[in-house]
């Protein structure tokens, strides 16, 4: 087996008034550290010369140290007197300690640890509407982030920049904003976040004071409403239809109590993927001015929409300067790219740059550099357009596929946009039983209850196809009918 080389140096030091030799104290706290997780197995020592430097004892201590410890099994020794931790070391003698610190760590919170897909082999995971990082074009941005990275370099914008991020990709993404969604809005009127969690969280820090109402859908995207908890908000819940957020229900809470902004997804609502109809997206401008509350509006995936009728955001008729508009670059490229934004008034704008200079003192400057070459470039749009065909498809796929294979179990309506499906079932007593038998045949699902505030039993799931391919989505289907087979025949 290869041993690593050792990148960073191990500094520990001695106890002080110890009545053990001190060799013995070195023992003792490798011996520790190793246990500790701190130095794991195959991981190289420093030099016997090094440490003894480091601690400031004479060499040959450490020496007889080591030796020591290759004698109990905890060191080995390799070619041209290498040393490293003995990589047979039995887990539970390393993992005894960690595994108290996460249980200690466990229930610190304050919320609920938000819930994270782990990919495990063989599992098909439909997601929550996540894209398919397959379809990333590696060499196209690899080319970008070299080219950014070089004239960064060469005219010193490597230093600490625009909290609200780099001129050049605000500048880019007003462009695309005032094009394509009508929005009438400059750099002044844009904050560059590291995804639109970010952005949401950032006006919910600008905008909620504790023991203010925020208003969000009953059904809706759980990290956001803990973002407003987070910042001291009352939560409170507003009914779904077809429509889209129950408007008439909206007033009827302002008319009995203040709020202080509504967090809404109207273009695609998350999860249910309904699109907020005109008239009731005029309504809601309406009563935020009448009733003097902002609106978050999170246009997630935006540019997949499949109708011949684009869809323009709330924040295109604001008139009144009362929408923060959030968006993401994450479903068009990837997650880990970690660039979104978000637009409002300038002056909240400021008050958002404040906010990010006590959080981590600006963005990535290279990857924002990036993606305003990428979308100056062309490069972006055409990615648009390449993955919309392939989603497009497998839209169309997992369509016919719940046709043939699931009609007798679930209704559905055909989303008109997003990476999604909403299904919901028949026969609603067996929606317990469906998600034991999904997991027996390796599928992922989301049920309705992970979206809402409270457990509703709700005989619903999000079947998210973005990132599967046509195989993958079929396959799924196939394990699916079976797992719907078996729940039916599991008493309720």
């Amino acid at each position: 087996m290869m041993k690593r080389a050792r990148l960073w140096d191990f500094k520990f030091e001695l106890a002080p008034g110890s009545r053990l030799p001190v060799f013995m104290q070195i023992v003792q706290k490798i011996i520790e550290e190793i246990q500790a997780g701190r130095l794991a197995p195959s991981s190289p020592m420093p030099s016997t010369r090094q440490l003894a430097a480091d601690l400031a004892v004479n060499r040959k201590t450490v020496i007889m140290a080591y030796e020591e410890l290759i004698a109990q099994g905890w060191l080995s020794s390799a070619m041209r007197s290498q040393t490293f931790v003995s990589p047979n070391l039995p887990s539970s003698s390393i993992s005894h300690h960690i595994s108290a610190s996460r249980k200690a760590l466990a229930g610190s919170s304050a919320l609920d640890a938000p819930r994270f897909a782990t990919q495990k082999e063989d599992v098909i995971y439909f997601s929550d509407g996540m894209p398919d990082t397959r379809l990333i074009p590696g060499n196209i941005i690899a080319r970008a982030f070299r080219h950014s990275l070089l004239h960064s370099a060469k005219n010193n914008c490597l230093a600490y920049g625009d909290p609200k991020g780099i001129y050049a990709l605000r500048n880019s993404i007003s462009e695309m904003l005032n094009m394509e969604r009508g929005l009438y809005v400059t750099t002044d009127n844009i904050c560059i976040v590291r995804g639109s969690q970010m952005g949401i969280f950032l006006a919910a820090k600008v905008l909620v004071k504790p023991g203010d109402n925020v208003v969000v859908e009953k059904l809706t995207y759980p990290p956001a409403r803990d973002a407003f908890k987070s910042c001291g908000a009352n939560i409170l819940t507003v009914g779904l239809d077809e429509s889209g957020l129950r408007v008439d229900e909206l007033e009827e809470i302002c008319k009995k109590t203040a709020v202080r902004a509504i967090y809404v997804t109207p273009h695609h609502q998350f999860p249910t993927t309904v699109t907020m109809t005109a008239e009731r997206r005029l309504t809601l401008l309406m009563l935020a001015e009448k009733y003097d509350f902002h609106i978050i509006e999170d246009d997630y995936d935006h540019e997949f929409h499949f109708t011949n009728h684009p869809i323009l955001p709330l924040a295109s008729n604001d008139k009144q300067h009362r929408v923060i508009y959030v968006g993401s670059l994450s479903k068009v490229l990837a997650p880990a790219l970690r660039v979104g934004y978000l637009v409002a008034s300038s002056a909240f704008i400021e008050r958002c740059s404040q906010e990010i200079l006590l959080i981590d003192r600006q963005g990535n400057s290279v990857t924002e550099q990036t993606v305003s070459e990428l979308i100056n470039t062309g490069e972006l749009r055409h990615h648009i357009r390449k993955t919309f065909k392939i989603y497009s498809e497998r839209r169309a796929s997992l369509e016919g596929l719940i046709n043939q294979h699931l009609a007798g179990h679930v209704d559905f309506k055909m989303p008109v946009g997003g990476l999604a499906f909403w299904v919901l079932l028949k026969d609603g007593t067996r929606m317990e039983s469906l998600l034991d038998h999904a997991a027996m045949e390796r599928i992922d699902l989301l049920p309705a209850d992970n979206f809402a505030s409270t457990k509703q039993n709700l005989a619903a799931f999000r079947l998210g196809f973005g990132n599967l391919n046509l195989d993958e989505i079929s396959e799924g289907v196939i394990r699916l009918k079976k797992a719907f087979k078996a729940a039916a025949h599991t008493t309720p």
